[in-house]
């Protein structure tokens, strides 16, 4: 007979007999998954190599009907949950420990409709799928630069991507979701349904429910765009990243570069004598005209002599999958940290180099994106997101190979983003943000002037904080309750 051991929300465990389990396995298509059966220990896996959790039960959701199911049933039994979309948050809050995975990755579909230029796309699919179909109409939405990214977390965290210039941030492209809330409710979330929980789900995380299903605007891109890609030596980075940003400052929104610090690794995308070198990498995608975009390209390309210049027409779907070899699923350490500097300073400039000089594995890279465009001309109140008057975003990213070299990588990476704090407002991307052993204070650091509205939501779409296992909106009848 079976008999499980599970976390519930107060940190205590309660027993899940063949009784509790049968009736909740036989009310879904989708799969129960227990740990010793099959799959349990592939699905488990995340991408982070640094995450190993054992959930109690997994759900492998087939479609809208399970994840409500597997959300009653939590309910219920007050079980800790956590929710797995593509399973590529750093923090690898999509599987958690003695408790109930709800598991979208079976929930991959997208529908493109090319005359409205929108894409309908469930909750566990990749960004990968999302350009499959859309490129096929020569549309687009602005994604991630990792084709195996998840839509689900990469969007309701905000959303940087190569389109950002031109079109904003994803979650400035979604026009509705259809998400399932913390009372086992379906419901829509759109500027005219439910209006207060969309603003929150632009930026707000997996506070308020589990989308199922995003609709998003799309805008014409492709098949290829001029691909900004140079690889400068590190020694001339200081006077490199001043004239980067110089230039960038008066960018056509077509245009969104990017600047990473990094150790060229020993993988075949680079010419072998360039690897073990330290780097300055310029790394943007110009999304207009062809033959402008190649020539507005040109300043960086003669800012000195390149050690590689991969730059030119590239097309935009192996453009998406051009990054992926760094980020392979399980075979590194991940402890990344971010930062929204006010602006890109001189003396700015000099600790950020100084720190990337510093670090302890060759895998790690420090990258910079700036605030251009469309991202900068959504108003601080208009979603979740919050203020983007900030210059930068400085994204520290360190990965390393052997367990025991985590303590040195983490105490780096937290010494690196404490010595930046001086430039900023301290607010940081939630999808970028370690561990999350940070606490609230960061986290309404971050939401700054939108924490109070994102509380009021809370209170009203998840007032025990069953979904909780993110960047935390802690719901304050929570505490008043006693709960």
């Amino acid at each position: 007979m079976l008999d499980l051991q599970a976390v519930t929300t107060t940190s205590g465990e309660i027993s899940l007999d063949e009784a509790a389990i049968q009736p909740l396995r036989a009310s879904l298509r989708g799969e129960l998954i227990c740990p010793g059966d099959a799959g349990y220990e592939q699905t488990r896996q995340v991408w982070n190599g640094m995450i190993d959790r054992r959930p109690a039960l997994i759900i492998r959701c087939y479609g809208v009907a399970d994840v409500i199911q597997a959300v009653n049933f939590a309910r219920q039994h007050h079980l800790l949950l956590s929710v797995r979309g593509g399973g590529h948050s750093v923090a690898g809050t999509a599987v958690c420990d003695g408790g109930l995975m709800i598991d979208l990755s079976p929930m991959r579909a997208v529908r493109v409709d090319p005359e409205a230029r929108t894409a309908h796309v469930q909750g566990g699919a990749l960004w990968v799928d999302v350009d499959h179909e859309t490129q096929q109409f020569g549309l687009a939405v602005p994604g991630g630069v990792i084709s195996t990214t998840g839509v689900a977390g990469l969007t309701l965290g905000g959303g940087y991507g190569w389109l950002r210039g031109k079109y904003g941030l994803s979650c400035d492209c979604l026009r509705s979701v259809d998400i399932v809330t913390a009372d086992g409710r379906l419901i829509t979330a759109s500027q005219d349904h439910n209006s207060d929980l969309f603003w929150g789900i632009r930026g707000g995380g997996g506070n308020f429910g589990i989308v199922t299903s995003f609709e998003f605007q799309l805008f014409p891109v492709g098949p290829q765009v001029i691909f900004c890609a140079l690889l400068y030596a590190a020694e001339e980075a200081p006077r490199l990243l001043r004239a980067w940003r110089d230039f960038m400052a008066a960018a056509p929104d077509e245009f969104t570069c990017e600047a990473v610090l990094m150790v060229v690794p020993p993988l075949p995308a680079y010419p072998e004598a360039l690897w073990g070198q330290k780097v300055v990498v310029f790394e943007g995608v110009y999304c207009g005209d062809l033959e402008a975009g190649e020539k507005y390209i040109q300043p960086l390309r003669q800012l000195s002599e390149p050690l590689l210049d991969m730059s030119g027409r590239w097309d935009y779907r192996q453009l998406q999958k051009g990054f992926d070899f760094f980020f392979i699923k399980g075979e590194l350490h991940n402890y990344w940290k971010s930062l929204y500097l006010n602006t890109l300073s001189d003396a700015a400039i000099d600790l950020i180099l100084d720190y990337y000089h510093k670090m302890p594995s060759s895998r790690t890279a420090v990258a910079l994106r700036l605030h251009t465009g469309a991202v900068q001309r959504v108003g601080a109140t208009e979603s979740a997101f919050g203020d983007r008057s900030s210059q930068v975003m400085v994204s520290i990213d360190s990965q390393w190979f052997e367990p025991q070299a985590s303590a040195a990588n983490i105490a780096w990476t937290r010494e690196y983003w404490t010595a930046l704090l001086p430039y900023s407002s301290g607010k940081t991307y939630s999808n970028f943000a370690a561990i999350l052993e940070e606490g609230n204070d960061l986290v309404r650091t971050s939401f700054g002037a939108n924490y109070e509205r994102l509380v009021a939501l809370k209170n009203k779409y998840d007032p025990t904080n069953l979904f909780r296992l993110n960047q935390n909106i802690q719901p304050t009848v929570q505490v008043e309750h006693g709960l």
